[in-house]
């Protein structure tokens, strides 16, 4: 039978009958439920974010990382990061070639267009869904 750390006497349950005093509850607390990690420690929807961040500079990092390059999501998400800069670059160049670049420029259109796709990207990668881009996804998939 416990005692109470206040006055000392005997108690039944959670509280002193005497003082009214609390008395610690010392059932231990259940562990934390530790957030799903990659092996590298980033969370897997981070990495596979983060990997948008710098486009193919961020890509090509995650490929070589040894901790990321062994998750298929996150591989997945390098090779798309990779071949979308890649094909945003072969049509900026393609467009300005056909179009004066003072026309092309003025328009903002295509500019405005991958700033959009790179946040959508960022943000449903982040919330943990895979998007996958027309052309470029189906090659991503297969690399992966």
């Amino acid at each position: 039978m416990p005692f109470c750390p206040n006055c000392g006497a005997e108690v039944e349950g959670r509280y002193c009958a005497k003082c009214g005093a609390a008395l610690e509850d010392k059932t231990p607390l259940p562990p934390p439920v530790p957030i799903a990690a990659s092996a590298g420690g980033l969370p897997e929807n981070t990495a596979a974010a983060l990997c948008y961040v710098l486009g193919l500079i961020t890509g090509i990092i995650f490929l070589v990382l040894a901790p990321y390059n062994q998750n298929k999501l996150i591989r997945f998400h390098a090779f798309q990061s990779i071949f979308l800069n890649v094909a945003v670059v072969i049509i900026s160049w393609a467009i300005t070639l056909i179009l004066p670049w003072s026309v092309w420029r003025l328009l903002g259109i295509l500019d405005l267009g991958i700033f959009v796709l790179w946040v959508y990207m960022l943000v449903m990668t982040y919330q943990g869904k895979k998007i996958l881009l027309p052309v470029i996804g189906d090659l991503a998939a297969k690399q992966a």
